[in-house]
């Protein structure tokens, strides 16, 4: 087994045409068609990951954190992030990194902070726009079944829990081929009136370039007349943070008790307590200021977070509890989520839970 075929199982998880845009995701080191000995999962990687992965056998590296963030313009060592890599290179150690591709997931980060609260009817908080493509395509009316067939083989007419989803319409279609096409039917010089199918079929955006191909090989004309176009609907599969309710509603300082234990951190920084009850809860793992407002345009009683500053708290505007955890904490079960993902996916295979803890926050 290689890199790429490692790498490719868990892109069906979290494609990457999802992560944002400043974001560093995929193979950051390595050969993509090494051979893999063993994989070591972690949420970063530091000197002391690739050490593990040393010891451990394992030649791939799948961190959640990319160690490569910035642009590298020497490697001699003199920062942790060079030392990292050029340990990486003299091992012919593999790393890839997942990020924001898992963040945007709905089955990634914050469904895993979800799932340790036990949250009900989870939603996502902020839906990631343009991710919905709509295909239209004219073909001959005797070729549009093997057409939709090949669509939809290559991830197209998927909407929530419905598969082979499309739409069609008769019609004619005309086209006069010059000296120099090469018509399936009709003759050069001569216009041709043909009775076509117009289909429609949704699909998200990772998979355009599988469509596109399925698109060209299946259709029987030398040249493929097709519409493709970025739809604003809401995709609620694909976004950031997420929003869910308790079974049951509790006190907000016995909440902020629970969610100490819970996420094993030192401290709980949060706004003042507003003397109601939890009961909608709004998460996203790691730095969450920027999604304070949706947290509050969607009715949450509280939003779990990491990295707010001083004045991130004054916009809790007596409306909502916002509760710090820490980054570290926010994210911590990711690991877990990524490791039994692949294990299940390989369960023949040595993929590794790194036993590091690193968090570089210490509480005192």
């Amino acid at each position: 087994m290689n890199v790429k075929e490692i790498t490719q199982s868990l892109e069906q998880l979290a494609p990457l045409a999802y992560a944002e845009d400043f974001d560093n995701v995929g193979l950051l080191v390595g050969d993509d068609q090494q051979e893999v000995s063993g994989v070591l999962v972690s949420l970063d990687c530091l000197e002391v990951t690739v050490a593990e992965a040393i010891e451990k056998n394992c030649n791939l590296i799948v961190a959640f954190h990319p160690i490569i963030f910035g642009g590298l313009k020497s490697l001699t060592g003199k920062s942790y992030v060079e030392r990292v890599v050029i340990k990486a290179i003299q091992n012919d150690i593999a790393i890839y990194a997942i990020h924001t591709a898992l963040d945007n997931c709905f089955k990634g980060v914050n469904d895993m902070i979800c799932e340790q609260l036990n949250l009900t009817n989870r939603q996502v908080l902020i839906p990631q726009i343009n991710t919905i493509k709509k295909l239209t395509t004219y073909v001959p009316r005797k070729d549009a079944d093997k057409v939709l067939e090949a669509l939809f083989k290559a991830g197209a007419g998927n909407i929530g829990n419905y598969e082979h989803c499309s739409f069609a319409l008769e019609g004619k279609g005309s086209f006069l081929p010059n000296e120099e096409a090469n018509p399936v039917v009709g003759k050069k010089g001569e216009l041709q009136i043909e009775e076509e199918k117009q289909l429609h079929v949704t699909f998200g955006k990772h998979v355009q370039h599988q469509v596109l191909a399925a698109l060209k090989a299946s259709h029987p004309y030398e040249e493929v007349a097709y519409e493709l176009t970025s739809l604003e609907n809401t995709n609620q599969h694909i976004g950031i943070g997420m929003i869910g309710e308790l079974e049951s509603g509790m006190e907000e300082k016995t909440f902020l008790k629970h969610i100490k234990e819970v996420f094993k951190t030192g401290a709980v920084r949060h706004s003042h307590v507003l003397g109601k009850e939890i009961k909608k809860v709004a998460v996203l793992g790691g730095s969450g200021a920027f999604a304070i407002s949706a947290a509050k345009a969607a009715g949450a009683d509280v939003f779990i977070t990491a990295d707010l500053k001083y004045h991130d708290f004054f916009k809790a505007e007596n409306k909502i509890l916002l509760a710090d955890i820490g980054h570290y904490e926010s994210e911590q079960y990711t690991k877990n989520l990524l490791h039994s993902y692949l294990t299940k996916k390989f369960p023949n295979f040595a993929i590794v839970l790194s036993q590091k803890n690193t968090n570089p926050i210490q509480y005192s």
